[in-house]
């Protein structure tokens, strides 16, 4: 087995390069709320970049967790100098027009030519010198990022804000240009999902489509018109058409992108008069796109084309929906639980109200695990003792908080898988009589590749979990030894998962692969105690090493899961010091969500899930 060649796969120290994490999300809402509460800052107008500094380098990264060291150089060569062991910041990286105001056109220019004249923007700080600073309230954590970056003007630059009086800086914001205001909570932590911590409110109504075709011009050799599509119940809708915003020279580098992925068949059905004569593609690039509003029909008036956005993939494009600033910031979830009081566990007496309660009370350290991530359900409407079953399409009974991604299946057509990414969701699949979550190994952003490795250590029957716990430290040194640091859940069944977090850059048949390779290796080293063998009758007195999670569309038990199981146990993730005296597999229960919020806060815990490694050679 060779070493891994390319990343340090280390996860902090004072001089170590912090990994990936996921990032915060803002929520939509029609008005800035009021109160000295919320943090209120200007919403760039570039594209999302968290920093990584430590050991000498940096890196930068997509929202999505893709590598853009290269295309922000500039931006890496300042934050190596930046006086700190380590630090994991996150911003926006923009380019300035004359007057100051970030402009996402002139930021696509610069990626084209003219990197130098990027800068960036940063407003949190996740990690300083080894230390994780996520469980910190807001204020303090851009206090220590502002101490970082001074009042320097360099290309880093550290992002203002004001507490109250959010309304009139919107206002002065709309007077002057800009794209509108970022509110946060001032004493929220960073969690890495959307829960209603930061908002934001526009002046313009702008966000992303796919572009599905174009019209020719009748005076030209390039188009007329930009086709537009938007994710809508887990397919590609007609958004409408946009004919403004983009020069000659853009114009000719669209059509050289489109080329290649025209297509006979129509991509969506659209009113025949709109799209007459229309070239149609393959849903494949992503378009920025400010309008005035969305018509009744569902399509956008007085749309302008800004730029492409190559940081989004298709699958993840849905339309935007404004909330109420109060509804979307609740701490609880508006869902309401019906039949609270009706008995999932026999054995122990669990009710679906009990359920609801573990759930609502972990979702903020659960959605940045399991959110925006193609899930699939375990389904128990009459108690775990009845008729279950797992569900991962939606026929459309659970309402617009459970999201849709559309995902091509062997054959070529399109399934709505289901996803969340907020309490609501999650808190609707659970008034649907969910017990069980299970996620796919990558996110919607790009669900081709995987963001990590799952090995289910499954026992033969008869082995006892000392043989499983032997078994997970065998296995971590052996993926320690070719680069890959991993960290272990118990599944609250009997077996335990030992998981390596990857950045997304390695597709599925590659993942497959790896994992199938590895797992063979394994049982070929240690035959005695592990097999890779699917037959069950060759697991006799042998670990199962269930590599089968790592493919597309396979799935596996998300931390903080209630598993369908007696008693009502909880899938957790631990460290490897717990995993030296923990004493079962299924060791937390429904009613122990405290503990677990509790444990998911401290500071030996702080690097769970964080990926800044990718899969090496075998």
């Amino acid at each position: 087995m060779a070493r891994l060649r390319s990343r340090d796969a280390g996860g902090g120290g004072k001089t170590g390069l912090p990994p990936f994490q996921p990032v915060q999300l803002a929520s939509l809402v029609d008005t800035v709320p009021t109160g000295s509460r919320w943090l209120h800052e200007m919403k760039y107008d570039g594209y999302r970049t968290m920093l990584a500094v430590g050991g000498g380098e940096a890196r930068a990264y997509t929202r999505s967790g893709l590598d853009w060291s290269d295309r922000f150089a500039g931006l890496i060569e300042d934050a190596v100098r930046l006086p700190v062991g380590s630090a994991l910041i996150d911003g926006e990286a923009v380019v300035l027009d004359a007057d100051g105001r970030s402009n996402f056109q002139a930021l696509q220019g610069a990626l084209k030519g003219a990197p130098a004249t990027i800068v960036y923007y940063a407003f949190d700080l996740l990690e300083l010198d080894g230390e994780n600073l996520t469980q910190l309230p807001l204020v303090e954590r851009k206090a220590r990022l502002e101490t970082i970056l001074g009042k320097a003007a360099g290309r880093l630059r550290y992002s203002e804000h004001i507490a109250g009086s959010g309304e009139k800086l919107l206002n002065q914001f709309c007077a002057a240009g800009l794209e509108g205001v970022i509110s946060k909570l001032a004493d929220a932590r960073y969690v890495g999902s959307r829960n209603g911590a930061w908002v934001k409110t526009k002046c313009i109504k702008r966000q992303e489509f796919v572009i599905i075709g174009w019209t020719p011009s009748d005076k030209s050799r390039l188009f007329r018109s930009l086709i537009l599509g938007v994710n809508e119940d887990g397919a590609l809708r007609y958004a409408g058409k946009v004919g403004t915003g983009f020069d000659t020279d853009e114009s000719f580098a669209l059509m050289e992108k489109m080329r290649p992925l025209e297509q006979d068949v129509p991509t969506v059905k659209a009113p025949r008069a709109e799209v007459r004569g229309a070239h149609w593609l393959t849903p494949r690039l992503v378009a920025e796109i400010a309008f005035t509003e969305m018509t009744n029909e569902g399509t956008l008036r007085h749309p302008s084309y800004l730029g492409l956005r190559e940081d989004k993939k298709p699958e993840a494009v849905v339309l935007e929906i404004e909330g109420s600033a109060a509804e979307v910031s609740a701490s609880k979830s508006a869902v309401k639980i019906s039949n609270c009081d009706r008995v999932l566990y026999p054995e122990s007496n669990v009710t679906k109200g009990a359920v609801a309660d573990h759930y609502e009370a972990v979702a903020p350290i659960m959605l940045p695990w399991i959110g925006s991530r193609p899930i699939s359900l375990v389904r128990c409407p009459q108690g775990r003792a009845k008729k279950c079953f797992f569900q991962k399409h939606d026929a459309g009974s659970f309402g617009d908080a459970v999201r849709h991604v559309a995902i091509a299946e062997k054959d070529g057509h399109e399934e709505p898988y289901l996803y969340i990414d907020t309490p609501d969701g999650l808190m609707t699949c659970v008034q649907m009589g969910t017990i069980e979550f299970h996620g796919w190994g990558a996110r919607i952003e790009d669900v081709e590749k995987a963001d990590r490795l799952v090995f289910d250590l499954d026992p033969d029957v008869g082995l006892d979990f000392e043989a499983v716990r032997s078994a997970a430290f065998k296995f971590r040194d052996i993926l320690k030894s070719i680069g890959l640091e991993t960290f272990p859940m118990v599944t609250g069944g009997k077996g335990v998962h030992v998981i390596a977090p990857l950045t997304p850059r390695a597709e599925w048949p590659e993942v497959k692969d790896f994992a199938h390779r590895l797992a063979m290796a394994v049982a070929q080293s240690d035959p005695d105690n592990f097999t890779a063998a699917l037959p069950k009758v060759q697991r006799k007195g042998r670990i199962f090493v269930d590599y089968l999670r790592n493919q597309r569309g396979a799935t596996a038990v998300m931390p903080y899961s209630v598993r369908s199981r007696e008693g009502a146990p909880v899938a957790a993730p631990i460290s490897w010091k717990e995993m030296e005296t923990i004493d079962t597999p299924a060791h937390w229960h429904v009613g122990d969500a405290p503990e677990l919020i509790k444990r998911a806060a401290s500071k030996a815990l702080a690097g769970w899930g964080r990926a800044s490694q990718e899969l090496p050679d075998l």
